[in-house]
């Protein structure tokens, strides 16, 4: 059964993140410019507020945050400090992009996405932010790059340029990071929900949230479609996986852009939700910068 685990109001909330060392997720208001930090077993939510919108965050193995914000990656060594510049601004001269989903490896390198404002001009661009700060270019011609997890065994690498509707999985090196050719495992129907954030549980299947679908959907490593969950929201945004079991899912969603007659019927929008799963989730690796 799906439970309203905080009724945030975010604009866009996002890249929900669980630490398994505090217990907590992390997640973001993309459009509202904060990181939360929520307690599942007590509902307590703290807040960092930021300067620009920040797009995704994930836990550091030294301790703080790797956000990616409007411009470029930062670093945040303890909740509450100011962000500091990692790696180049790659997007400060593309005032029509923003970093977008991102995802960590388990060589503790970032996989991030930016996403293009000029949807007729598909420029964004899917990153890799390595430890020492270099950030390469791994995948291009994207409207907004979203869905990044791995598979169980780090070979394979998943992601969705939303506007497509499609998941596309790629063979990657686990050691070098690069990517072999795409090939697409599912293909939504248009019209009924778009390929939004997304992780992979225990068994290497693949949980996409879908944008203006009100739903999540289970998918095998193969894209079968295995399970489907009804959401009280339009517009889920991300899934992970937490608890103590990580057999929790918690899934972010955005109250952004509804009319008054949507939101009579989505109340909650924009509000965290979770529920029990049967299979569970992985324990994501933390970036090592």
């Amino acid at each position: 059964m799906v439970q309203l685990l905080l009724d945030a109001g975010a604009l866009l909330g996002e890249s929900p993140r669980w630490s398994t060392a505090e217990q907590r997720l992390y997640w973001v208001d993309i459009e509202g410019r904060t990181i939360h930090r929520t307690d599942p077993a007590t509902g307590a939510d703290e807040v960092m507020t930021l300067d620009q919108q920040v797009g995704c965050v994930a836990p550091r193995a030294g301790g703080g945050l790797v956000a990616a914000l409007e411009d470029g990656c930062a670093l945040i060594d303890s909740w509450g400090a100011a962000p500091r510049a990692f790696g180049p601004a790659v997007l400060a001269d593309k005032p029509e992009q923003r970093f977008n989903d991102g995802c960590v490896d388990a060589r503790g390198r970032l996989w991030v996405g930016s996403l293009t404002s000029d949807k007729a001009h598909p420029t964004a661009t899917l990153y890799r932010l390595d430890p020492d700060g270099s950030l390469a270019e791994i995948l291009g011609g994207l409207t907004t790059s979203n869905g990044a997890a791995f598979s169980p065994d780090g070979r394979t690498f998943y992601h969705a340029d939303t506007p497509t509707h499609a998941v596309c999985a790629f063979d990657v090196d686990p050691a070098t990071g690069a990517l072999g050719k795409g090939r697409i495992v599912h293909q939504f129907e248009f019209g009924k929900g778009r390929p939004d954030g997304a992780a992979v549980d225990a068994e290497g299947c693949y949980w996409s949230a879908l944008w203006d679908g009100w739903r999540v959907v289970r998918l095998s490593p193969a894209g079968e479609l295995l399970q489907t969950v009804e959401l009280p929201v339009q517009r889920p945004t991300m899934i992970a996986f937490g608890g103590a079991d990580m057999q929790t899912a918690f899934i972010t969603s955005a109250g952004k852009n509804l009319t008054d007659d949507e939101r009579k019927t989505q109340p909650h929008a924009g509000g965290v939700f979770a529920f029990e799963v049967e299979v569970p989730g992985l324990v994501q690796p933390m970036f090592g910068g």
